[in-house]
């Protein structure tokens, strides 16, 4: 199956990252998760989810959750993978929308998910187009979706984010700093490959926060930092992984290493065989409300 067509009301980066969330895809999204599926363990160890969907429940055995940028549904299956998530089934119900603008995604996200969570609705859209049901959700996330919010769209998607939280519920925001490394090789890569800059800059969690800042809302930080790495000898691999952190497989890991900017980050990462990644992330708590900080 071909990817989709390009979906020219999408900034550039975005109909990049549309046509790698496909089958045509799902080899460089493999590789990917090879290293990536570490950052969603990292943000299912690093607060009790457990317990926020039990409070959020409120005594009751039903609680909402919209997934903003769901991906392939990677972050419900790491909380899956948690004991005292998964024993939840049977005592709590989590109805969980699912949002993307990719229908390979909404499909590949719903396939994960299991008891406690069930599948809802599904809102083939980006998160500023959202249409906000009434009530909202109790608990909106998003973890490590909005690169590829274009600046001008930001603060119109933390403003819907914030109106799609139900009164009295909570949203949740993981994102990479401008220091980890998704933000760096896609610096690095669009200094060399795109010198028409053409593609939007990744959106950072600095951003993200700056446009909480504007908004009646409690903002909360906890920053994660952790490793990833792949063996220098792994090619196809590291290939795949690289060539999907920035959306593009049209760049082989050759012209990578070769490239006198990106090579030079990548030299950066060398250790004992490896390439090693540093990651910062920002896992950024959202309560309606209160006093901005």
């Amino acid at each position: 199956m071909p990817p989709p067509a390009p979906d020219t009301t999408l900034n550039p980066t975005s109909q990049a990252s549309l046509a790698h969330w496909s089958e045509a895809g799902r080899r460089g999204m493999e590789a990917f998760y090879a290293l990536a599926t570490e950052d969603y363990r990292q943000l299912a160890g690093a607060r009790d989810w457990a317990g926020t969907l039990t409070g959020l429940a409120a005594g009751g055995d039903t609680v909402s959750v919209l997934d903003v940028a769901c991906g392939s549904g990677k972050f419900p299956a790491a909380l899956l993978a948690t004991p005292e998530v998964a024993e939840l089934a049977g005592r709590l119900t989590v109805e969980t929308d699912l949002l993307d603008p990719s229908p390979f995604s909404l499909t590949e996200a719903r396939g994960k998910l299991a008891p406690p969570f069930v599948g809802a609705a599904d809102h083939e859209c980006t998160l500023q187009d959202l249409v906000v049901r009434p009530g909202g959700w109790d608990l909106v996330w998003s973890t490590h979706g909005l690169y590829a919010l274009a600046p001008e769209d930001v603060a119109a998607g933390m403003t819907r984010f914030v109106e799609a939280i139900a009164p009295g519920g909570l949203g949740v925001v993981a994102q990479a700093t401008s220091a980890s490394h998704y933000l760096v090789v896609d610096e690095a890569f669009r200094r060399s490959f795109d010198p028409q800059g053409l593609r939007t800059p990744y959106t950072s969690a600095e951003q993200v926060v700056a446009a909480l800042a504007d908004l009646p809302v409690t903002v909360d930080q906890q920053l994660l930092t952790y490793r990833t790495s792949v063996a220098q000898d792994d090619r196809e691999t590291a290939e795949g992984f690289l060539q999907r952190c920035v959306f593009d497989d049209s760049v082989s890991l050759d012209q990578m290493t070769a490239d006198p900017v990106l090579g030079a980050y990548l030299s950066s990462c060398e250790s004992e065989g490896r390439w090693v990644f540093d990651h910062q992330v920002a896992l950024i708590t959202v309560t309606p409300g209160g006093d901005r900080t």
